[in-house]
């Protein structure tokens, strides 16, 4: 070997790191851009957005607003609306409510996924807070109400006069086995669900 190799190959690895480095921080426009443009997610969740579609409310129009909740058969879990359909005037911002139960022994961790149908309303659905945003942990036997916070932009097409916001909850595995290796191990052992 001569003594410039091992420089080479410091300079190798600086490269891969920065290009790692790169690589991590172009994810999150990344994946903006795939929620936004290809499935139609509008991802803006900021209170000054809500306040401005609110104060730019040209009339009185009003649509409904159907809800709709799933889960996956690997998630034990009982998930439904609280409210099945809302009736709301465009541009301002209304709360509703999903019930999620856990059936299982132990806690578990779930992801929520939404999707807006008709699908050409889903970038005029702006949701400002929603338990979709992060995972959620429930308790073994635990009940909680899970709010999500929305507005129906007034630029909606006229043609469009209800709106379903559907959740599909899946379990989240890499944190659930998280959650259980950190739990005590003075625990009788659960079955898996």
């Amino acid at each position: 070997m001569s003594a410039g190799d091992p420089g080479k190959g410091i300079l190798k690895l600086v490269a891969i790191s920065l290009g790692a480095f790169v690589f991590t921080f172009s994810l999150v426009p990344l994946y903006r851009i795939a929620c936004e443009k290809v499935f139609g997610i509008r991802l803006d969740n900021s209170a000054a957005d809500a306040s401005a579609v609110a104060a730019a409310v040209p009339d009185e129009r009003w649509v409904t607003v159907e809800f709709d909740g799933t889960v996956n058969s690997k998630l034990p879990w009982g998930f439904r609306p609280n409210a099945t359909r809302m009736r709301v005037r465009v541009g301002e911002q209304y709360e509703a409510t999903y019930a999620a139960h856990n059936n299982a022994g132990r806690a578990i961790v779930g992801s929520a996924t939404p999707s807006v149908a008709p699908a050409r309303a889903s970038g005029y659905f702006a949701k400002t807070e929603c338990f979709c945003f992060t995972a959620q942990t429930l308790q073994a036997g635990e009940t909680r109400d899970l709010p999500v916070r929305f507005i129906v932009d007034p630029s909606l097409p006229a043609d469009v006069h209800t709106i379903t916001l559907s959740y599909t909850f899946f379990k989240n595995d890499v944190l659930t086995e998280r959650l259980a290796a950190a739990a005590p191990s003075s625990t009788v052992p659960h079955s898996a669900p």
